[in-house]
């Protein structure tokens, strides 16, 4: 098992930055992949970015590339979701989830922040 737990969500001006944190209590921490999924009203689950156990590696989806940085601190037990130049588009639920290996499923997720963007 491995809680995740996010936070940082928030109401932002078009155009603002929020940073989201995924903090995972235990030790093993560094042996999962982790990553950051968004959830609009309405519409499905679809992933934003994800970060290798070691951070040598990260994907993010094309609409996020360029304004999203993903890093972690594994002597944190906390991975990081830096937003920037934020659209009304990227309002969502935000929710951390975590897997062993890239052909995984995610299977520990956490219960999501709020992000909410105006115009």
């Amino acid at each position: 098992q491995v809680p995740l737990v996010e936070s940082g969500g928030g109401l932002v001006q078009a155009g603002g930055s929020l940073k989201l944190s995924c903090a995972a209590s235990g030790g093993t921490f560094s042996r999962y992949r982790v990553g950051w999924f968004r959830q609009a009203p309405g519409k499905e689950r679809e992933f934003v970015a994800a970060v290798s156990r070691s951070s040598s590696s990260t994907d993010y989806a094309d609409s996020v590339k360029g304004r999203f940085t993903i890093s972690r601190d594994n002597t944190k037990n906390t991975v990081y979701l830096q937003m920037n130049s934020l659209k009304p588009l990227d309002t969502a639920v935000y929710y951390c989830a975590a897997q062993l290996r890239s052909d995984d499923a995610w299977g520990f997720w956490g219960q999501g922040t709020q992000v909410t963007v105006s115009s």
